[in-house]
């Protein structure tokens, strides 16, 4: 707990930097950057695919996609990568006299689009006209402090299992007091927009955000709880003291951050004020 707290102490403000003080092509560097990592652990770590030469390309091909989000490089220019990514993948396979499975360069191909796609969503809402600056944090608050919430919740009043098969520490209890306190934190967070920025605030449209945010939230947690099962590994990596590896920590924002950029163009919550 002391090294998830440590690290909380420090990501926090770091999160903020990159987020509001830097420019936003430091966003997507790091973007690409946790997107390859990630990458690294799902293929690697777990021993889905053991294979040097593809998690090379997988994982150039992952760090590649934040940054098509953010500079917009044309639909030639993305299928052209695409193609180059999936013949590298077969050739390697058909090289190996027949060792590497086909659902081995499937989940490859899943994981490679689905997560940096996904995170993307976070460059895509920055590059919102005038409101994406605020709308920014949204995924990142859901999911943490849904996360957070969960914790605290379960520690202090879980006694029913939610999936014990694939996050035994997870319960019921934890799960209503993620979801009350996303929906808690994105009314507080309306309310500070509207104060500070004086912008028109819809709170239900903020209390919607938060409760299916801190859904897709958890069901992304328990989506990387069940490949880590399936490998029996307990943590992705050791990159983080006290959270494990990128996908440990960030699994619920690569869920969370393209349903909020969903949700955004659905249902906006909040508007320049007249």
């Amino acid at each position: 707990m002391v090294q998830r707290i440590m690290v909380a102490v420090i990501g926090v403000p770091l999160i903020f930097v990159i987020l509001y003080a830097c420019p936003p092509v430091v966003l997507a560097a790091v973007l690409s950057l946790l997107s390859a990592l990630a990458i690294h652990e799902v293929l690697w770590t777990t021993g889905l695919v053991r294979h040097g030469r593809i998690v090379a390309y997988s994982m150039a091909a992952a760090a590649l996609i934040p940054l098509w989000c953010f500079f917009e490089w044309s639909e030639l220019a993305v299928l052209g990568g695409l193609l180059v990514y999936l013949t590298l993948l077969f050739g390697e396979a058909m090289a190996s006299n027949m060792e590497l499975r086909v659902e081995q360069l499937g989940c490859a191909l899943l994981f490679t689009v689905m997560v940096p796609y996904f995170l993307g969503a976070m460059l895509r809402i920055r590059q919102m006209e005038e409101l994406g600056i605020y709308y920014l944090l949204l995924p990142i608050l859901i999911a943490f402090l849904s996360d957070a919430f969960a914790l605290f919740t379960g520690r202090a009043l879980g006694k029913h299992k939610l999936a014990p098969r694939l996050s035994p520490k997870k319960t019921v209890e934890g799960s209503v007091g993620g979801v009350l306190g996303a929906v808690v934190s994105c009314l507080v967070y309306g309310l500070i927009l509207e104060q500070a920025f004086a912008l028109d605030v819809n709170y239900l449209f903020m209390a919607v955000y938060g409760f299916l945010g801190s859904l897709i939230s958890q069901f992304g947690d328990l989506s990387f709880s069940y490949v880590k099962r399936q490998y029996g590994i307990k943590d992705f990596g050791k990159l983080l003291p006290g959270h494990g590896g990128v996908l440990d920590r960030f699994d619920s924002v690569i869920f969370c951050a393209p349903l909020t950029e969903f949700l955004i163009l659905l249902l906006p919550a909040f508007a320049m004020g007249g």
